[in-house]
């Protein structure tokens, strides 16, 4: 007993005495740790003694097209600008006062149609006094005429000296001369009176009126008064790169490329919507000449616009068809890849192993790219599960069908499924 113990009447007794059985407990709860651990080594060491290979995953699944050389077209786009195939500035040619415009603007108009009326009043006046003064000239003629042809006679018979017949037939000449000076003014007469009722030089739309009713024109210029313009068909100008026209040109002398001539190229034009206007052009001029500014050669299609859709000045873009690829490849869009190194496609080859095979785009054809080397007839092509494909790696090739041509690409082969 412990005399200074707080708690008197309880025994306090050491570790070692009768109240040491948490001990045994614990190595109880050892023993029993340790046969477990002893039970699930054994099972990780018998799992690892048995040969397993490891799970097999499916090849993933693709879509190709196979792939055949055909002639196909060489589209090149650019952009263009529309502009009238004939245009003329109709001016008034005489001065006068403007009376009346008579024609609607932006109206249809005819050759010859009269479009702006000048006050006439002062040139019928000149007109009349043109008349007159050639009514005066050939009576002073006939006079004189009679007069050389009655000394004519009379010098025969010796009855008027030589110089009264010489003075009576330089009369005769003068008086005719006369004449024929006081015809061609009543000649410029006539035209001036007729300048006073403008008409149209073409025909065309004539556009919006330049001047005034009233207003005073042709002093000392020849004032505008409006603009004709032929717009059907019109004109679309634009430029193409001179090294590309030189690569057709030697495309062509190989035997790869037909290049189309003239009205065989055809041009379409794409206006700013996206829409393509449904009128097929012709290639209408080509330039020989390079412009040292933009190193581009200068093109001009003929559209037809019969329901003048096309106005000029309008900014479009040009899809010329400017030859046809002897053998060449539709290849779509979406499984055309670049890198640093260029273009290159994945083909499902020997074994339904994936390859990148490098190929060379030179045009598009509706939603394909056209490439002429690379490819081979026959290759697979794979359009779908690109993402699942990686090269040297094994695929599962499902084959495609092609959908029909694109719209806006008549006479085109169909391109390639999956674009």
């Amino acid at each position: 007993m412990v005399s200074d113990y707080p708690f008197r009447g309880i025994e306090c007794r050491d570790s070692g005495g009768a109240h040491s059985s948490f001990a045994g407990f614990k190595k109880k709860m050892q023993s029993r740790v340790q046969l477990i651990s002893a039970a699930v080594a054994s099972l990780f060491v018998a799992a690892c003694g048995k040969n397993q290979a490891p799970p097999e995953y499916p090849s993933p699944e693709v879509g190709v097209v196979v792939m055949h050389a055909r002639p196909v077209p060489l589209v090149r786009e650019a952009s263009g600008r529309l502009a009238p195939t004939r245009a003329s500035d109709v001016r008034a040619r005489v001065a006068g006062v403007v009376q009346k415009r008579l024609y609607k603007e932006g109206s249809m108009v005819k050759e010859g149609q009269p479009l702006v009326q000048i006050d006439p009043a002062p040139f019928r006046a000149q007109y009349a006094a043109a008349a007159a003064n050639l009514e005066q000239a050939e009576a002073a003629a006939k006079n004189a005429s009679i007069t050389a042809e009655r000394n004519r006679e009379l010098n025969k018979q010796q009855l008027v000296s030589r110089m009264q017949l010489d003075d009576s037939e330089a009369l005769e000449r003068s008086t005719a001369a006369q004449v024929s000076a006081a015809r061609a003014q009543l000649d410029a007469a006539r035209i001036n009176l007729g300048y006073a009722n403008v008409t149209a030089p073409i025909s065309g739309r004539a556009g919006q009126m330049r001047v005034l009713e009233g207003a005073l024109v042709g002093q000392g210029e020849a004032t505008l008064l409006t603009t004709v313009e032929q717009v059907d068909p019109i004109y679309v100008y634009f430029d193409q790169p001179a090294a590309d026209f030189e690569r057709l040109q030697r495309a062509q002398a190989a035997g790869e490329v037909t290049i189309s001539q003239g009205k065989m190229a055809d041009v379409r034009v794409i206006r700013a919507d996206g829409s393509e206007y449904p009128e097929a052009g012709t290639l209408d001029f080509s330039d020989f000449s390079v412009n040292p500014t933009t190193g581009a050669v200068a093109f001009r299609g003929r559209v037809p616009n019969p329901d003048h859709q096309l106005l000029p000045g309008m900014y479009v873009n040009v899809r010329l068809t400017a030859g046809v690829l002897n053998n060449g490849f539709q290849v779509p869009q979406l499984a055309v890849q670049r890198d640093a190194q260029g273009a290159f496609v994945l083909v499902a080859g020997k074994g339904d192993m994936v390859e990148a095979k490098r190929v060379n785009v030179v045009g598009t054809s509706g939603v394909n790219w056209v490439v002429n080397q690379g490819l081979v007839d026959g290759d697979r092509l794979i359009v779908s599960g690109l993402q699942l494909a990686r090269p040297g790696g094994k695929v599962t090739p499902k084959p495609l069908e092609a959908p029909p041509p694109a719209p806006g690409a008549p006479g085109t082969p169909a391109p390639a499924a999956g674009s």
